[in-house]
Order: C-alpha cells, then structure tokens, then sequence
C-alpha cells in the first residue's frame, strides 16, 4: 500500500498498461517518478542512462490519464545544483496533470558520500564547497544524519528555505501531499499455525 518508485529501467508503457483501471475504485498502490531537474544534461550527470526528465514527466502524464494513481517525487533536492528546479518540476507536472507531489534532499550515507564529492569536484568545482556546507548545515554539521527518525528530516534554515518555496509551488498549482487509501478488505487473517501462505 505504500508508495512505490518506479526502477529507472522500467518501460512506462508496461506500468500503464499493468496500472489501468477505472477511476474511483480502490488504490492497491500508488506510483511515484522521481525529477532531478529540468535539464536534461545534468539529469545525464545525476542519472546515466536514466530517461530524460521530459520524457518522466510525459510518463506521469499518461498514468494520469489511464487513471494510475501516481505522484511526482523531486529527488535528489541538491543545494544549488537542482534545488533551483524545485518551483519548474511542479508547474511543468502540473501542466501534465499531475496533483500530488513530494521532495527529498540528498542523502550521502556511508561510502556515497565520498562518491559525491568526486562527482561534485568533477562537475562543479566552483560550487563544490558550497553545496557541501549547505548539506552539512541542514545534517547537524556532517555529512549524513543517520539517526531513526531523522534521515528524512532535513534541519536548519536552508531545510526550512526549501520546505516553504515548495509549498509556495503546491499551492500555486493546487497540488497536495499524495494518499494512499489503504483497502482493508483485502486483508486476511494469519493462520493460528503459524504457517503462512504463500498464495
């Protein structure tokens, strides 16, 4: 019943036509594409590979239209990197249909975060420092904050700057947190056994 994100290599045909159903009954899922920006060349430097953010958004649209429950995830929020697509992705998602939404900032746990500096280095070694010191303000100084209940959480003025230009953009548009409408009627009761089954 959660939200899935949808592999970066699934055709979004198969999804539409799995998807399909009419309108107003009940939701067994919801599907989630996430945006990295607008731009279609640093998408390529974020995502290899990865289908372009025009042709994701046209994606969401057409789930829309076959009536897929379906929402626009803005991930990874990179701080001046992508950050500044933020208010686009939603209008652009909004032409399309699309009313519900959600963002994630960057995460660099563990061995990622050594992996980003290289790519930031690489790729912006005039903003490098600054994108790390803005990540590192809004985790309480480090790299990655790993703490239950927090991962998700980004802290600080910079989280509290992006958290407002988003919900500016959400209003702007009419669009909302996505729901999920759990189905309880599916639901049956484990066997006293122990056992549980496989069909």
């Amino acid at each position: 019943h959660s939200p899935s994100a949808v592999p970066k290599d699934t055709p979004y045909e198969s999804l539409i036509a799995a998807g399909h159903r009419p309108r107003n009954t009940s939701e067994p899922g919801r599907l989630r594409i996430s945006v990295t920006s607008l731009d279609a060349r640093l998408s390529r430097l974020l995502e290899p590979r990865a289908a372009s953010p025009a042709k994701r958004l046209a994606a969401l649209g057409r789930l829309v239209d076959a009536g897929v429950p379906c929402h626009v995830s803005i991930a990874p929020v990179i701080p001046s990197i992508t950050d500044c697509y933020i208010e686009g992705i939603l209008a652009e998602a909004a032409k399309f249909g699309v009313s519900a939404a959600t963002w994630i900032i960057v995460r660099l746990p563990h061995e990622v975060a050594p992996l980003f500096r290289e790519w930031l280095q690489t790729h912006f070694p005039d903003r490098a420092g600054k994108v790390m010191a803005t990540i590192q303000s809004i985790r309480g100084g480090r790299d990655n904050d790993p703490r239950f209940g927090m991962r998700m959480k980004p802290e600080g003025v910079w989280a509290d700057l992006f958290r407002r230009r988003f919900a500016i953009a959400m209003r702007r548009h009419a669009m909302g947190r996505p729901e999920v409408k759990l189905d309880c009627t599916r639901f049956r009761r484990p066997s006293t056994d122990g056992q549980l089954s496989l069909l």
